[in-house]
């Protein structure tokens, strides 16, 4: 038999109803209590560092793969000058790479060196034989986080072996004119090899200087006899055309250090005396 609901049971099954209904509307749709997410602006990269710029730093900054020195007018004392700024290429087959990646920091090099042969001119004989060099700075992994892309590409010249020298106010083609070596070029303390031997830039005291470059056999193995009977004989005809005396000559041949030559340097260095 069913059961029959009285009036009052009705009534609050009503007023239970209403209450269900009354609790779930709203003068507003459910869908408008949402949010609109707020658009994510990207970080500003930071700024490239200037071009031309000088600088006045100390060996240690001067080797950090990055800087933060501030620029000096190019009229006071400094030792470092930019010859370049550039735009890293960070992706290679497809993949993005680390700013401090070895790719990214030999295709670095590659390009600051070959600003530095059209920076100072002369010839690759006479950029071989001068304490002017490259350096290149990248920016840090923070600020390559933030979207910097440059490189810098600065000049310097290597006083002795953690110094540096002074440059002058105007180093463009500064290896193209007559006598450079003779303030840039590479000269010694002592004959290569002596105890006491330290490699400065020739506008130091020296007694020996680094003369011509002798070309290494691509296969030769690194400090070989034959490669290196070779390269002394070529060293010994090179005294012999600048010796005031056929008699008295004095030469060594210097091989490119072990690190050198894992890089891929193939030639080596002739020395003579130098007691101007």
């Amino acid at each position: 038999m069913s059961a029959r609901r009285t009036p009052g049971v009705l009534a609050l099954v009503v007023a239970a109803v209403l209450v269900v209904v009354g609790g779930c509307s709203s003068d507003e749709p459910v869908a408008a209590k949402s949010s609109t997410p707020t658009p994510t602006v990207a970080p500003t990269p930071p700024a490239a560092p200037p071009p031309r710029a000088c600088y006045d730093m100390d060996f240690a900054s001067a080797v950090k793969p990055t800087t933060t020195a501030q620029p000096v007018a190019c009229t006071a004392p400094h030792t470092a000058v930019t010859i370049r700024v550039g735009t890293i290429k960070p992706v290679l087959d497809g993949h993005l790479l680390a700013v401090d990646s070895d790719a990214v920091q030999q295709q670095i090099a590659t390009r600051c060196r070959a600003a530095e042969a059209a920076w100072v001119g002369g010839d690759e004989e006479t950029r071989r034989l001068s304490r002017l060099t490259v350096v290149w700075f990248s920016p840090s992994l923070e600020e390559s986080d933030r979207g910097a892309l440059w490189f810098r590409c600065d000049l310097v010249a290597l006083a002795g072996h953690d110094q540096l020298a002074p440059l002058p106010r105007k180093t463009r083609n500064l290896l193209s004119v007559d006598g450079a070596l003779d303030r840039f070029g590479t000269c010694g303390t002592t004959a290569p090899g002596a105890p006491k031997f330290q490699r400065v830039i020739c506008s130091q005291r020296h007694t020996w200087r680094a003369r011509a470059t002798v070309e290494l056999p691509a296969h030769a193995r690194y400090l070989g006899k034959t490669a290196g009977a070779a390269a002394d004989s070529t060293c010994h005809d090179v005294d012999a055309r600048l010796a005031a005396d056929a008699l008295k000559l004095r030469w060594s041949f210097e091989w490119p250090t072990r690190e050198q030559w894992d890089a891929g340097q193939r030639y080596g260095l002739c020395w003579t005396p130098d007691p101007a």
